[in-house]
């Protein structure tokens, strides 16, 4: 099954939009598990199995394992997702933007070694930059487009064209690049009426939506922006605010609770008027 089908039987079979951000901070651990060996694996893991009944999927960003020469825990949590929850894809968070030989060897790392579902990526260099990764027809490709940070501005809102660059890249990446029909996007909650235009130019596309919880964005507006006729469309991820929802040996109980309560207030917007 690939990305997107997998993605659209998640949406339908959970009943859910919620994607879990794997972001681990060993300093926020719990004291029961620092200073173990594969206390990154470990936190993950128990994240993973409490919540996954509740996701669409789940999102590892790449540089908090990396940072912490963790990228085997990161092949053995993808490995444990596969292995247990085989139905609820992975989008690796690499953001990697680069010339096509390098993004050639980035999309092996990425598809082939961490064995992920999905794959952030920049478009800034262009297509041939991108092409690399679409030449994975089963897997995911998500690209950058309006991003949640306030900085995203600085460029994304030039205009070029007679157009701003994110719509450009909407356009693009809907219109040409799609042809596979693996493509989706990024866009911020933190600005829903971008959400919106993006979801005027690409139509049905997967939104990959980042900046709730911890970023401040609003569902209800997130939701009501991004979604198709349907009530799907979105892949709405919550990061630190499920990851550490508690600081206890229970952090698992509460990241689930907590996975719950955003889950159930994102179903209240999908489809009321």
């Amino acid at each position: 099954m690939n990305f997107i089908h997998a993605l659209n039987s998640a949406w339908r079979e959970r009943d859910s939009l919620l994607c879990v951000g794997l972001d681990p901070d060993p300093d926020r651990f719990p004291r029961h598990l620092k200073g173990k060996p594969d206390a990154i694996f470990q936190f993950c893991a128990a994240i993973v199995d409490s919540t996954a009944d509740l996701v669409c999927c789940f999102k590892p960003q790449i540089a908090y394992f990396a940072a912490r020469r963790a990228e085997d825990q990161l092949e053995t949590l993808i490995e444990h997702i596969h292995r247990q929850h085989p139905a609820t894809p992975v989008i690796l968070d690499a953001k990697r933007g680069d010339i096509g030989s390098t993004a050639e060897q980035y999309a092996i790392e990425a598809f082939e070694r961490f064995q992920a579902d999905a794959v952030t990526i920049n478009p800034y260099m262009g297509h041939d930059s991108v092409a690399p990764y679409l030449a994975y027809s089963d897997k995911g490709v998500i690209i950058l487009c309006r991003t949640s940070n306030a900085g995203g501005s600085d460029l994304q809102f030039l205009e070029v064209g007679g157009e701003r660059l994110y719509e450009r890249v909407a356009r693009l990446v809907s219109t040409q690049w799609n042809v596979n029909g693996q493509c989706a996007l990024v866009v911020g909650a933190t600005f829903p009426g971008e959400i919106a235009r993006v979801r005027t130019l690409t139509g049905d596309m997967p939104l990959l939506v980042p900046g709730i919880g911890a970023q401040g964005g609003d569902i209800e507006a997130t939701v009501r922006a991004g979604r198709t006729a349907s009530g799907c469309g979105l892949v709405i991820n919550s990061s630190r605010a499920i990851l550490y929802a508690g600081n206890g040996e229970d952090y698992a109980e509460a990241a689930r609770a907590m996975a719950r309560s955003t889950r159930d207030a994102i179903n209240r917007h999908r489809l009321s008027g």
